[in-house]
């Protein structure tokens, strides 16, 4: 429908975007809202990604909803489990209706004088149309659907097997029998490795540097215990809290004792792979959270290695050839399908352009506020979750602050809210991802900033942001509350208190 107004967009149908419709559905009774999304299939990145083995790389009590239990007995779950997950979610809310399939966001413009942003959306068979609504709700994550990061490697067209990006898996390869090369060693590399050495000839995981690889059981048996003596959602409860804070804890380990943290891991990596293993190829340049650990369930890569079915190459390429890779050490690989688990290609807001009463929204510029908006754009909410946790963690509290927020702006009759900056300029910036790795360090400056104090820095603490987001006042003096058609938000010239970086 052309020019239909909604109270909330929601941008995305994966497992953010259903969550922030659910929370809207028990939070904002009454209040009309749509999901749209560009893919013809509900899912996200659990529908795109399609490679053999797929699989979460957190365990599924703290990546499943706070509203819904989950109740599979795997802890790390394969994409159908997860998929299953979401349709269940939406048969239960009744969100069929809500979700408009094949239409992308090309543009949103934002209107100080309507109080409304206007979406221009492509439909899959070529046409357009327009939403408005008063607040957009970004959900659709953090990286590109349509462009994966592919190295061009010197030779490539030389190669005369296969060559595939995990993100564009043919669903008609044949890898049976096959000697594979996957280059990576990132959670895409490690996933895959097991699942195609089960049978392929041989599978190379040919990494330029090593990742930490940690093995977690693939059953919670903690969460199999209180599941036989509590009720359902308590059992979740309590799993879901014991594993947000054995995360907390390792991860606070890592950064505070980082050579104790790194000993305990290749200790480990030592015990499951037994004498003689070269440790070379598991022992990290950098210490444990610089970047995201790799999870794999039940030691499969671990097992796949030892078997023989699977080996580990630390080195660099030097070309391809027709029939595999030369290595800079000069030792050549043979392969009949080369996987390019290369990483991904971050954005933010996707790809359409944002811009706020004609000027448009550069992220590059902006500073985060709470974790889930923006400096100067009203009415904008963009779901991101912990790179040191699960991802719905902080997805749940960021659909319920929006919630809150919507909420407080009927209440007080004031339809623009405003994240704004002190007027002194006195907040200081920083990258608002601290990882290094490859993905995150080729996108930082297109990426937003966080500040150096609060409500501007990002806390990458459940716990904290539990506070923060569900019962901190909605009202904090930066947050900027307006009327349609109200000139331009002024910045504030209260600014707030300095606090430390790790606050």
């Amino acid at each position: 429908m052309e020019n239909e107004i909604l109270d909330v967009l929601i941008v995305g149908a994966g497992l953010s975007g259903i969550g922030a419709a659910v929370h809207l559905t028990k939070r904002c009774v009454g209040k009309s809202f749509a999901i749209v999304e560009g893919r013809e299939r509900l899912g996200g990145t659990w529908d795109l990604f399609r490679y053999p083995g797929i699989r979460s790389d957190s365990d599924m009590y703290t990546l499943g909803y706070n509203f819904k239990p989950w109740t599979a007995r795997k802890a790390i779950a394969d994409a159908p489990s997860i998929l299953k997950y979401l349709h269940e979610t939406v048969d239960e809310y009744k969100l069929e209706d809500k979700i408009r399939f094949n239409r992308k966001v090309v543009n949103a413009s934002w209107s100080s004088k309507e109080a409304l942003w206007t979406v221009s959306l492509k439909h899959g068979d070529g046409s357009d149309s327009t939403i408005k609504c008063n607040f957009l709700h970004m959900c659709s994550g953090y990286y590109s659907y349509d462009e994966a990061h592919s190295p061009d490697f010197p030779g490539k067209e030389a190669f005369a097997g296969q060559i595939v990006h995990p993100q564009f898996w043919p669903e008609t390869i044949d890898y049976a029998g096959k000697k594979i090369v996957v280059i990576g060693s990132g959670a895409t590399a490690v996933t895959l490795v097991p699942s195609l050495a089960e049978t392929a000839s041989h599978v190379t995981m040919l990494q330029r540097s090593p990742t930490y690889i940690v093995s977690l059981p693939g059953e919670d048996k903690w969460a199999l215990r209180f599941r036989k003596f509590m009720p359902g959602k308590l059992a979740y409860l309590l799993t879901r809290w014991k594993n947000v804070l054995w995360g907390l804890f390792t991860f606070n380990l890592a950064r505070n004792k980082p050579k104790v943290f790194k000993k305990r891991i290749l200790d480990m990596v030592k015990e499951e792979m037994g004498e003689g293993v070269d440790m070379t190829h598991f022992t990290p340049s950098y210490n444990p959270w610089d970047q995201r650990l790799c999870l794999v369930p039940d030691s499969d890569l671990f097992s796949a290695i030892k078997s023989g079915k699977a080996s580990v190459v630390t080195d660099q390429i030097e070309r391809f050839t027709e029939t595999g890779i030369v290595l800079k050490s000069g030792e050549t690989l043979e392969a009949d399908i080369i996987v390019t688990a290369t990483g991904l290609k971050m954005l933010t807001g996707g790809s359409a352009a944002i811009e706020v009463d004609g000027e448009p929204v550069i992220f590059g510029e902006k500073i985060n506020y709470k974790g889930v908006m923006f400096s100067g754009v009203p009415n904008f909410g963009m779901t991101m979750g912990y790179t040191n946790a699960s991802w719905t963690l902080k997805a749940d509290l960021t659909s319920e602050y929006v919630c809150r927020l919507i909420n407080f702006m009927d209440k007080n009759g004031t339809p623009i809210a405003t994240p704004t900056l002190p007027a002194d300029d006195s907040v200081g910036t920083e990258p608002m991802l601290d990882f290094t790795s490859g993905y995150v360090q080729r996108a930082i400056k297109d990426l937003p900033k966080q500040g150096d104090r609060k409500p501007w820095r990002l806390n990458q603490n459940y716990p904290k942001d539990i506070i923060n987001l569900r019962h901190k006042t909605v009202d904090d003096g930066v947050m900027v509350f307006a009327k349609a058609g109200s000139p331009s938000v002024k910045p504030s010239t209260d600014a707030p208190e300095k606090e430390s970086v790790a606050a």
